[in-house]
């Protein structure tokens, strides 16, 4: 069997040698930047929330709480006799995510996890009034374990 030559290899070799020429001047040139220029505090991308601004919220959000949710669900969330405690693994936001929230505040809740009656809406709050006590919320419950980081979708 004769080392036959594949006709093509010539083609591929033409095709790819410069195309690999030019990705590496492309490689090079991209890091030929000098090394003690760094990027303006523009180019760096920020994210969209800081912690500044949870803060914030939380804490508007705990005023709020307070004036009113804290007569049924009590101070920092932790329950009364007249609501449940907020701060506890049943509203884990994988269990009752935000939205779950908005609802009851907007619609009330009829009563299922705890022997204290139904929930009356509550009204009179904005939709940012709201937004707020739930970041507030779902702080508290990171403060107190229930969960960490922010992987559940949460307003905060």
């Amino acid at each position: 069997m004769g080392g036959r030559s594949n006709p093509a290899s010539p083609l591929l070799a033409f095709i790819l040698v410069p195309v690999l020429v030019m990705l590496a001047l492309v490689a090079c040139s991209e890091d030929s930047a000098a090394p003690d220029q760094a990027p303006s505090v523009d180019a760096v991308d920020q994210p969209a929330g800081t912690v500044l601004d949870v803060a914030e919220a939380a804490r508007q959000g705990e005023a709020l709480f307070n004036a009113n949710c804290s007569a049924c669900h009590g101070i920092d969330a932790v329950g009364t006799s007249l609501g449940p405690p907020l701060v506890h693994r049943v509203y884990h936001p994988g269990h009752h995510p935000d939205f779950s929230i908005r609802n009851a505040v907007a619609q009330g809740v009829p009563q299922h996890h705890w022997p204290f009656g139904d929930m009356a809406p509550v009204t009179g709050l904005a939709s940012e009034d709201v937004e707020n006590i739930i970041c507030y919320l779902r702080e508290r419950q990171r403060q107190e374990g229930i969960f960490e980081g922010d992987g559940f979708g949460t307003v905060c």
